[in-house]
This record gives C-alpha cells, structure tokens and sequence, in this order.
C-alpha cells in the first residue's frame, strides 16, 4: 500500500504504513510539526485542525481522527504551512496578533487553521465556524475580531492554489462502488471506514486494533447527490455538511440540528451511511430520517434491497446488515415541510443529545392524517413512537388530543438512567416536545437561538 499526499506544498509518499496511524501523529512524531496540538485526542476541542484538500474543495478537519490512508491523493496545510515559504503570515495570522487573539497559545493553531480554511472558502459565519475550537483562557471576543478582519483580504496565492497529487496505489481503498462490492464481497470481516469521527476514537481511547480496513473516500459515486420532485437520495459517502446544505432548504428544523450535532471540523467528515451504519442509539441524524419515511439502499456484491430506514435497527449493537453488506445511499422522499426536530443536550453546540426527538404531522380539515415521531436516546436504538402516533392518527389536532397522546409515551419507551439523564427526565421531555411541536405548528414558540432578556 502506497499513500501520497501534499503537505504544506511537499509531496510525500508512505509505503506499507500502519492503516491505522493517524495525522496527528505523524506530523509531530515523524515530522517534527508540533504546531499542531494534542487535546482531548477525540475530535471535540480542534486543536489539532489542519486544513484539507481535495477534489471537492478544502475542510477544516481534526488531525487526531484521520487515519493516513484517509488522505491519500489530498492535501494538507498545518499552521506552519499557513505562512508562505519565505515567511511571509497568513492575514488571518497577522490579525490574531494585532487583535490580541492568543493567550497561552495552545488552542491557537487549530483556531489559526480553521480560520484559514473559512477565509479561503469565504464563510463569515465564524460562531459557526469556529464552534469545534475550544479557547479557556483568551476568550472569543479578540478570536472573532480578528475573523472579522481579514473577511475582505484576498486569500494569499499559496493558499489559494493548492495542487493535489496522484493518489497512491492502496488495494484497500476501492475507488467505486462496484470495487467496495466485489471487495467487502470477498473480505466481510474487514473493517468498513468512512469518515472515522467514531472509528478514530476506538484506536485513539480503545487502544484497539481494527484488523483488516476498507477505506471509502475514493468511492467517488458513493458521495453524489440527486433532489427530484420525488426523492433526495444521499450517496453513503456524503458528508454531513453537504447533507446540510441539501436538506436546510427543504427542513430548516432538520438543517439546524445537523449544524448543532456537531462541529465544522467533525461535519465535514463524518458521513451519512456512516452515521446510519454505526446504530448508535443516541445518533441523531436517524430519527429525523424515520419520521421523514426514509428508505435505506444496501448492497451486497451485485445484489441490492431497500428497506425502511426503521427496520435497519433491530436492537442494541444490532442491525440488519448481512456480512459483506454495505449502506449505499440513502433516499427522502420529497414532501411539505412539517418536520420538528428538537434537541435536548446539555451543551447548546457539539454534544451528545439526552433526548433527540423528531415529529412529523400532517393535518387535513382538523384531523390527523400521518404521524410519524422517532426518538433517539430513549431506547437501545433509534425508534418510532407506535403508541403516540395511533393516539393521534384520525383525531382532531387540538391540545386535547395531544395531552392524550403524550401520555402514551411510556407504552413506546423504557429508557435508562445515565450520566446525561435519568428516565424519568427523558420521558417528561419527550411528552414536553410533542407539547412545543403542536405549539410550534400552531406560531406559539420561537427557536432558543431568538431568546433574549
């Protein structure tokens, strides 16, 4: 196996490497670039951001979750790479010195290299952008001041013009996905990664040794979108910020959760298929797909089938997904937006959710005519509420009907106790969103994000 990747403009090539390695360390054990730093090591503080680059465009991503292979035929910049060759800093650099932006320094590279990234791509939604770097001393005021004023400087020519390389031979990164078919075919046990935001956790905190792996960036077909009258249908490759953009339209609720559920940094390479396929129970991109009656396209060698997305969970840690069997895509069908989704965490950006519930209703002449709710975190996997929606069904949409039906919720959920709530808690908040979902519909609330004293 052989990776080739530019790094701050240099070609290198890796042969016969640990699949599992990742970027951050080799940039600071193997490069010597120790710019970039060491936090928490799990994707959620960003102060190892570097910026990457491919046929797509460039992403702020997290070092410490990147295997290698992910970065075959990419390239990429870290904060010594920011500056030109001959010394020259990057404006955004330039700016967090003269608006006093570092304090201890630790956080800045990874502020410095998501800044880069936006500045080149011309975002200006820096809460947004900078929401995956954590900063406990400077504080965020001088950080945002100095995004603020470098929006209007041009991007320097060696940012500007990144070049990529020839992707090296690696026999275990399909570049379609008739290859991934014939491949994970003939290898079931190997390992399937993605975007690796949670795969990169069971080496970098699990120690664990993943076997064999498939790596799936190259599969070029797998990350297409097509929007007809009918259907969205989301190759399995896509990644959540280009799900975002594709869905925010259509659902603005859905597209504002997925901004929440995590960070830029973790957005941009995290995945659809991989989201779905990982089963977790307190995921929350699955329940806004139940209740929006999405189907799941799996394959398995030539053969394919297609199932309500639903049905993909059978219990904790189980999913009815055959060995050599992969998500292919993903696909909505196209309908009048009455979708909610609500996300209770206890961190307002970047948190595992205590309770994600997703609702979708449909009223003609007073009556309920489709109910679909899913939740997540109320059950060993992501689920329908069966009784509450039968409460509903055929029943006139007043506050009545929907009192009656929100006290059907413990017949649908037996959920845990643990570090984020207890069950009781998770319960009453599932009974309060359906109580804010009909409010909601009726005018009568306003997003969290509009609150004021």
């Amino acid at each position: 196996m052989t990776i080739t990747f530019h790094l701050n403009g240099e070609e290198v090539s890796l042969k016969d490497g640990d699949p599992s390695a990742t970027l951050l360390d080799f940039l600071r054990e193997e490069q010597g670039l120790t710019g970039t730093k060491e936090g928490c090591n799990e994707g959620d503080c960003g102060a190892c951001t570097v910026m990457v680059t491919d046929g797509q465009g460039s992403k702020p991503l997290n070092a410490c979750i990147l295997f290698l292979p992910q970065l075959n035929g990419k390239s990429i910049r870290t904060v010594e790479g920011a500056a030109d060759a001959d010394g020259t800093l990057h404006p955004v650099q330039e700016a967090m010195i003269t608006h006093h932006g570092s304090q201890c320094g630790f956080c800045t590279p990874g502020f410095v290299m998501s800044m880069v990234t936006a500045h080149k791509n011309g975002d200006t939604d820096h809460d947004n952008q900078l929401a995956g770097n954590l900063c406990r001393c400077t504080g965020y005021a001088p950080i945002i001041r100095a995004a603020e004023a470098v929006e209007e400087m041009p991007v320097p020519q060696w940012i500007a013009k990144e070049e990529l390389p020839a992707a090296g031979d690696a026999p275990n990164m399909p570049t379609s996905s008739d290859e991934l078919a014939a491949l994970y075919a003939a290898k079931p046990d190997a390992r399937l990664v993605a975007g690796a935001t949670d795969l990169g956790l069971w080496v970098t905190k699990g120690l664990r040794d993943l076997g064999e792996m498939i790596f799936l960036d190259g599969c070029a077909d797998l990350k297409e979108i097509s929007v007809s009258d009918s259907e969205v249908r989301l190759g399995a490759m896509v990644d959540m910020n280009r799900m975002r953009e594709v869905i925010a339209p259509l659902h603005p609720s859905y597209g504002e959760m997925i901004r929440r559920f995590a960070s830029q940094q973790v957005r941009a390479a995290a995945t659809v298929g991989g989201n779905i396929a990982n089963g977790s129970p307190i995921g929350d991109n699955p329940p806004a797909l139940i209740a929006l009656g999405a189907t799941l396209h799996l394959r398995k060698g030539d053969a394919r089938r297609a199932i309500a997305i639903e049905d993909f969970f059978i219990e904790y840690g189980k999913q009815d997904r055959a060995p050599g069997e992969f998500v292919e895509a993903v696909s909505i069908p196209r309908q009048e937006d009455s979708l909610r989704v609500y996300k209770l965490s206890k961190r307002f950006d970047q948190d595992i959710s205590a309770v994600l519930g997703a609702f979708n209703v449909t009223v003609a002449d007073g009556k309920v005519t489709t109910a679909r709710i899913a939740f997540g975190g109320m059950a060993g996997t992501p689920m329908r509420a069966a009784h509450v929606e039968a409460a509903l069904l055929g029943q006139p949409w007043t506050q009545e009907t929907v009192t009656a039906a929100a006290a059907e919720m413990g017949k649908d959920f037996t959920p845990m106790d643990d570090m984020r709530a207890s069950a009781e808690y998770r319960l009453g908040s599932a009974r309060n969103m359906l109580d804010r979902y009909f409010a909601d519909l009726a005018g009568g609330t306003h997003s969290v994000l509009e609150v004021s004293a």
